[in-house]
């Protein structure tokens, strides 16, 4: 396992965003055969430490406040890691920060990384869990001061070895080899399209996939962005409930989200807005339409279908259901008129090209009571199409005003509002600056508002 050079790497960090957050501590033990050496540097992030990372690993902005930037470490640093293995739990935490560090500095690092949990899991495969924590408290490990970066680091050292013990050094050589023989998952893609994945979080967010002409392909909600976005180009048959893409994607674009409903959200604005190719759902998105009941010369009433753009649907009272186009709304109509016993005649849902007063189709068959030949007087109908409609009444708005949605990042104490006023989305802002997006009343926006009402751990707060 250590015939090559190899550079145990831990880091400390303010926060898990690769792009957003810095190193404020390096751990690393370099060992070189028999020869073993443990370096470690506080680092001066630039930037302010959340306090639940300072609790987490003991690192106090007081403590890094007369660190040197990453800048005066990065040529050391550098010289020390050239050539070797790199290893680490979790590597691509590691590596990522390490090389966009490097790539601020205008610097190139490139190392072959190997990943200590998935060595973990090969060597281990009888374990569910191999956390760090689990790690150390399986096998033992001498652990003085967790969560810091060499003493994080001097731990998967430990490991390595008392696997080597355990299992014998051939075994575990032979299983990192196989680790790092396996191809690279993204080196076969285009150099500027294998970057953009690389760049991409390994946390929740939305992501879109572009064609060679720039026309989206297709948009997608995930926990894991990389992982997910990665996992359209494996070699393989795509799952159940996978798209295949035969076109060539030649770009990615990416947002982090901060909660399931914020990528919830911002993947429906996508949707709309890019309308990707194999996303069957865009389709489906167009103008809502909903049933409003109005009284004609004869004093009957009917139930028309009438279009956002004609009314507005937050102010206006009696209207029932939502629907993506009028035929939706009439074939919901015609449907509640059959099983009620209600006349599609009056109602407009059947077309008569006879004479006025003869009977509709469904009076012939014993399914109406009669309204469109007299028998049943305009009071009795109304009053069964009221009741019939009731159940699908769209709901009031429950506030007096506007309400926000609030996402907060625990780690970086930032906070998303998402802006609703009677089921209208305004827009969102982060940490009560202007609201952005495109202001919409969509079904679907309808739905996810109603449903993250009936949550009780969202926090919402009115405006």
């Amino acid at each position: 396992m250590f015939a090559q050079p190899c550079a145990i790497v831990d880091l400390e960090t303010t926060g898990g965003n690769i792009a957003r957050d810095r190193i404020t501590e390096v751990g690393l033990v370099l060992v070189d055969g028999e020869r073993v050496e443990r370096l470690s540097w506080l680092v001066n992030p630039g930037q302010p430490i959340p306090e639940f990372i300072e609790q987490m690993t003991g690192i106090s902005n007081e403590m890094v406040a007369a660190a040197p930037p990453f800048s005066e470490l990065a040529d050391d640093l550098l010289a020390r890691l050239q050539g070797r293995l790199l290893l680490a739990h979790n590597a691509r935490f590691d590596y990522g920060f390490l090389k966009n560090e490097f790539r601020r500095l205008g610097l190139r690092f490139q190392a072959r990384a190997l990943c200590t949990v998935k060595l973990s899991r090969r060597l281990y495969p009888q374990h569910f869990k191999h956390s760090l924590d689990s790690l150390i408290a399986r096998h033992g490990i001498d652990m003085p001061d967790r969560h810091r970066a060499l003493a994080d680091a001097d731990a998967v050292y430990q490991f390595l070895h008392i696997a080597e013990g355990e299992l014998g050094r051939d075994k575990v050589a032979g299983e990192a080899a196989a680790l790092l023989s396996q191809p690279a998952e993204v080196s076969s893609l285009p150099a500027e399209l294998q970057q953009q994945i690389e760049d991409m979080p390994d946390s929740a967010g939305v992501y879109a996939l572009f064609g060679a002409d720039g026309r989206a392909l297709y948009v997608g909600r995930a926990p894991n962005l990389y992982r997910k976005t990665l996992g359209h180009f494996a070699e393989r048959k795509p799952g159940r409930h996978e798209v295949k893409i035969d076109e060539t994607v030649a770009r990615v674009e990416w947002r982090e989200c901060l909660s399931e409903f914020g990528a919830h959200l911002t993947e429906l604005q996508w949707l709309r807005r890019l309308l990707p190719l194999h996303n069957p759902r865009a389709k489906m998105m167009g103008e809502v339409c909903t049933l409003q009941l109005s009284t004609g010369e004869d004093g009957f009433m009917r139930a028309v279908p009438v279009a956002a753009g004609d009314i507005d649907f937050t102010r206006t009272s009696d209207l029932y259901g939502l629907f993506r186009h009028a035929r939706e709304a009439r074939k919901a109509l015609a449907q509640i008129a059959l099983a009620q016993g209600l006349c599609q005649s009056v109602l407009g849902v059947e077309q008569v090209t006879s004479r006025k007063g003869a009977p509709c189709a469904a009076y012939q068959i014993r399914r109406c009571r009669g309204a469109c030949v007299g028998e049943e007087g305009a009071d009795s109908h109304n009053q069964r199409l009221s009741a019939a409609l009731q159940r699908l009444k769209v709901k009031p708005w429950p506030f007096e005003g506007a309400v926000a949605v609030l996402e907060r990042d625990e780690v970086c104490g930032d906070v998303v509002e998402h802006v609703f006023d009677r089921w209208c989305y305004l827009g969102s802002r982060r940490n009560g600056g202007e609201l952005e997006g495109e202001p919409a009343f969509d079904l679907d926006y309808y739905k996810l508002l109603e449903m993250v009402l009936r949550k009780e751990d969202m926090v919402i707060r009115e405006i």
